[in-house]
């Protein structure tokens, strides 16, 4: 069974929501990236994202564009973001998804891609960009390797939202809201009516994401969902950290608190 399906089927015989975590991966550095991701899973993340950092990242706020800026700047590739998933399967068993931009993927082979990330050890792949028309193909390369291909939708989507599950798997992403990712001090959207829309179309698990501030907004979507999504404000918590140590603890504080309420 897929890692992310095994969890996720294990939360929901306890009575658990998922907590998914992002990074960018080679922000501040390889290296630390997999310490980060060990350590999420030490404080309670059932689900890690990887952030594959690319130039033009259309869905990012100004958060995590600055962090794809580090890593690129640090001169991460696709191979190393490879290398540092491999060096994390030595110790660590956790569901690990690629958050990938299109091009990327195409500009690697997407075949070549899809392969190296499983042989690597991700288990599902989330690319943004991707347009509906596109995702069969996509969706059937990622099956045949045993990989989930995750979808998008947004509060927008409506109608759409059948289209793009189909030949879906793993979880449902829910955007919260209209625009890129960063922490919101509100989301307007009507969540309940949003996720109760979403179940109509597919009966995929719901992961809520876009604007998770902390551990009060997550506590007030849990009912609605089956999993939210923390990514900006993890980010900026690397970013302000000057001490590598006081760093990891800083994360691991915050997403420990965050899944005490879930």
């Amino acid at each position: 069974m897929n890692r992310i399906d095994e969890r996720l089927y294990s939360l929901q015989k306890t009575g658990q929501k998922a907590l998914i975590t992002f990074i960018t991966a080679g922000d501040p550095d390889p290296e630390t990236t997999g310490e980060l991701v060990v350590a999420m899973e030490r404080a309670g993340a059932d689900i890690v994202e990887l952030g594959i950092p690319y130039s033009d990242p259309l869905a990012d706020g100004p958060v995590i564009q600055r962090a794809s800026a580090r890593a690129l700047k640090a001169g991460i590739k696709i191979t190393s973001v490879m290398d540092i998933v491999k060096s994390i399967r030595k110790t660590s068993d956790i569901p690990l998804v690629y958050l990938v931009y299109y091009n990327s993927v195409f500009r690697y082979g997407p075949e070549r891609f899809i392969k190296e990330a499983r042989d690597a050890g991700v288990d599902g792949l989330i690319i943004p960009d991707l347009p509906v028309e596109e995702r069969r193909e996509m969706a059937d390369i990622v099956s045949s390797h045993g990989m989930h291909l995750i979808p998008l939708v947004a509060p927008t989507s409506h109608e759409r939202i059948k289209n793009i599950v189909e030949g879906a798997g793993g979880f449902v992403y829910c955007i919260s809201t209209k625009g890129v990712t960063g922490v919101r001090e509100e989301i307007e959207t009507d969540i309940k009516a949003y996720m109760e829309e979403v179940s109509r179309y597919t009966a995929l698990p719901r992961a809520l994401g876009f604007g998770i501030s902390g551990p009060e907004m997550a506590k007030r979507f849990r009912d609605y969902c089956e999993g939210v999504i923390v990514g900006s404000a993890i980010v900026r918590l690397i970013e302000q950290g000057k001490d590598r140590r006081r760093m990891l603890s800083n994360v691991c504080e915050f997403v420990s608190l965050i899944k005490e309420v879930l």
